[in-house]
């Protein structure tokens, strides 16, 4: 059964870094996995994901801020996102999500992502 755990999140000041993690398991084919974030009142947009086979992506807004990463270890990848220079804007709940589809509709929305964390705060003071 697959299943996504999450750690990490927040509160840092502006400028500032966190990192949060997302064990994936239970996964059996070449999948994607990646980071959703809802701000309240906004919709749930993605900030990054990496693909089994090492591809990554990213979203406009965190490019140059935000790095992804993947560690496999027997049955688990973990999954890293490094966030530096944090701005009070990516103050939001980050969720890990994962599916067996290419990630490249995630940009589109949320819609049709098959499998999701539970979510983590990320706050960031100004």
């Amino acid at each position: 059964e697959e299943q996504l755990v999450e750690s990490g999140g927040g509160l840092v000041r502006a400028g500032g870094s966190l990192r949060l993690s997302c064990a994936a398991s239970g996964f059996t084919f070449e999948y994607v996995v990646g980071w959703f974030r809802q701000a309240p009142g906004k919709e749930r947009e993605a900030v990054s994901w990496i693909h089994s086979d090492g591809r990554t992506w990213y979203a406009d807004s965190v490019k140059g801020r935000f790095t992804i990463s993947s560690d496999n270890a027997k049955n688990t990848n973990t999954v890293s996102l490094q966030m530096n220079s944090l701005k009070s804007e990516d103050t939001a709940v980050y969720y890990c999500a994962a599916d067996y589809l290419d990630g490249s509709t995630w940009a589109i929305g949320p819609t049709g992502v098959a499998y999701w964390g539970q979510g983590t705060q990320v706050t960031v003071s100004s």
